[in-house]
Formats: C-alpha cells, sequence, structure tokens
C-alpha cells in the first residue's frame, strides 16, 4: 500500500510563454542558452539568477496546458540566496482530501533535499520562500483532467547568504504566515501552552470547547501486543526474520500528509514502519529487502490550526488523520537470475 500523489505524465510540454514585462523570465521555448540565463535540459530548465524574475505556469493568467511537467533550477551566486514569492492570482485544479494530489506546484531546496512546500487550489500561497543556499527547484506537474486557471506565477530575487539578526517577531498569531506559524508552535510543549500562545486572553476557554464532543467519529485505537505459548518452530520463524520488523519512527504529519495549509500539534508522531536488515536470508539471494507484508491505515487524533479565510484568525479543532503503518514485514529475496 502507499500513498499516490498525481497522475499527471512524464510527457514535456513546451507551449509558447507569454511576455509578462521587463523582469528576467524563463520561457519553455528557448532550445539553448539565452541572455537571460536560461539553458536548455532534457529534465529541467536551469536560470542563473542574477536579479530579479518570474517563473509561470505556461499561458499564465490563462488556462495552463494538460499532461504537462515543468522543472525550473535557479542558480545564483554562492554567496546569494534565492527568495520566492507568489503572485495573488494562484488557481490550478483543487486537493482532494486536503491533498494536492493531480495539478499542483512544489517548491524544493536541493541544499537539504526539503521539499518546502506543495500547493494547489486557489488559496493565496501567503508568505516568501527563500533558499537554503544558492539553488532552489520549482516543479509544476497537470495531469489530463480539470486545467484551471490562471496557474500560477512565481517571482524570484536575491538575497545574502548571512543574513541580519532577526527581529523579534511583533505579529499576532491569527497575522502570521503558516510557516513561521508552524516553527513558533513546534517550540511549544504542552497543548495549553499552545493555546495561550495563541489567544492568551481566552486560551482557558478553547481548552474546554476544544475537548467537548463533537460530531466526528473519534480516533481509532489498535492493539499491537498479543500472547503466544513457545513454540520451536514460531521461534525459529522469529529468529529467521528477527532483524526485519515493525519499527517506531517518527514522521512530519505536514510532509507525510503534503498538508502545506495546516498545522499539527504535535507536529510529529510515531508510526510503525518496516526496519532492519535481512541477515537470516538464504545464501542463494542474490539482494533480499524488508519490505511490509501487511499494511494497514491507523487514524490519530491531534490538534489541527489553520487561517480563516478573510484574515478572521485562526480555527482550532481536533481532527482524525490517516497515517500508514506496517503491522507484518517480510524478507523478499531476489534470485541471482533475476
Amino acid at each position: 500500500m502507499s500513498w499516490v500523489f498525481h497522475r499527471a505524465s512524464s510527457q514535456w510540454n513546451m507551449p509558447r510563454t507569454p511576455q509578462l514585462g521587463g523582469a528576467q523570465q524563463a520561457s519553455w521555448s528557448d532550445a539553448q542558452t539565452t541572455s537571460s540565463g536560461v539553458q536548455d535540459s532534457n529534465q529541467e530548465k536551469v536560470i542563473t539568477v542574477s536579479g530579479e524574475g518570474m517563473v509561470h505556469s505556461p499561458d499564465f493568467p490563462h488556462t495552463y496546458p494538460r499532461n504537462t511537467m515543468l522543472v525550473w533550477r535557479l542558480v545564483s551566486n554562492s554567496n546569494m540566496r534565492i527568495q520566492l514569492t507568489f503572485d495573488e492570482r494562484f488557481g490550478l485544479e483543487d486537493p482532494e482530501d486536503g491533498i494536492c494530489k493531480y495539478d499542483f506546484v512544489e517548491i524544493e531546496d536541493p541544499t537539504e533535499k526539503t521539499l518546502l512546500g506543495r500547493w494547489c487550489g486557489s488559496q493565496l500561497v501567503q508568505g516568501s520562500h527563500v533558499s537554503k543556499g544558492s539553488q532552489i527547484t520549482i516543479r509544476f506537474i497537470s495531469d489530463e483532467y480539470f486545467p484551471s486557471e490562471p496557474g500560477f506565477c512565481i517571482r524570484y530575487s536575491l538575497l545574502p547568504s548571512v543574513s541580519e539578526p532577526k527581529a523579534p517577531a511583533v505579529l499576532p498569531p491569527s497575522l502570521q504566515d503558516i510557516e513561521e506559524l508552524s516553527e513558533a508552535v513546534a517550540e511549544l510543549i504542552t497543548v495549553e501552552e499552545v493555546m495561550k500562545y495563541l489567544e492568551p486572553e481566552r486560551w482557558q476557554m478553547d481548552m474546554e470547547e476544544l475537548y467537548k464532543p463533537t460530531w466526528h467519529v473519534l480516533g481509532k485505537s489498535f492493539i499491537h501486543t498479543r500472547k503466544a505459548r513457545a513454540d520451536l518452530n514460531l521461534l525459529r520463524e522469529e529468529v529467521q526474520l528477527y532483524s526485519c520488523t515493525p519499527r517506531n519512527f517518527s514522521v512530519s504529519l505536514r510532509e507525510e500528509l503534503k498538508r502545506t495549509d495546516a498545522i499539527f500539534w504535535p507536529g510529529c508522531l510515531l508510526v510503525k514502519r518496516c526496519g532492519g536488515n535481512c541477515a537470516c536470508c538464504s545464501h542463494r539471494c542474490y539482494d533480499c529487502q524488508c519490505t511490509p507484508a501487511r499494511v494497514t491505515k491507523k487514524y490519530h487524533e491531534v490538534l489541527l490550526l489553520k487561517h480563516r479565510s478573510g484574515g478572521r484568525g485562526l480555527q482550532k479543532s481536533m481532527t482524525d488523520v490517516a497515517l500508514e503503518h506496517h503491522e507484518e514485514c517480510a524478507c523478499v529475496c531476489k534470485d541471482d537470475s533475476d
């Protein structure tokens, strides 16, 4: 069992991109290196960032084409970082179950190999995103269904690699962007501290409302332990698979669920995932890997924080999140002849 996040094909689509102004632009009709620093590549377009510019979906601000996969890798001088800001005009295919599966744009930091966010739908992308090093990657994917408009436009600029000391935050939580709020909440230890930070004047009332029974289904509990009589055959099987077992792993909910529009508290949860090696595999095995043999979806109740539409503060609620757990693992042997 695995999560499926998009249905986009890997076909490259290179329509003519309209000119948006005097700033540096990435055009997918370029066949070789241009004066704006765009280099042709079978896998991605490399843009040498020397000032301000933009990248955008084909035909922005009109409907983008279907079956499209575009990748831009922005590269600056080694002593400069790259800052990305979304245009307020934004519209891609809506998410399904809160997850951007089909048409989306995402930003990745190659320096730390981390996904900074994935966006779709029509919600305004707030704040800016800054690379840790001198590179940052933008990826746009659309599938064969339901193209939307106006697409997206991301403006980029340069920042010094050594930033000035940050001034103390002065914005209340309801006005902070999602990344700032996520970092602040992650430092808090108890749910009471979270509520005090979000609403210091009414945190006790929020606590009472948070734990009131609601219409939604409560989280399910699962039993892992079991008792069994000593059995030599069972002992032998356990020895064979001892190193390949479900183990506790911590996962980030925002990364696991691909939710860039919300904050969860706690931000990480423990899941069971297969781990360890397969030392007891047959000597005839060419390659032996520990893989999940039985996968289940389990529900965990956590605190969900979201910005209300129109800047009307924060929405706080208890919600169930479904995470993949590996209940059983097995050593899968690949024969030499394979």
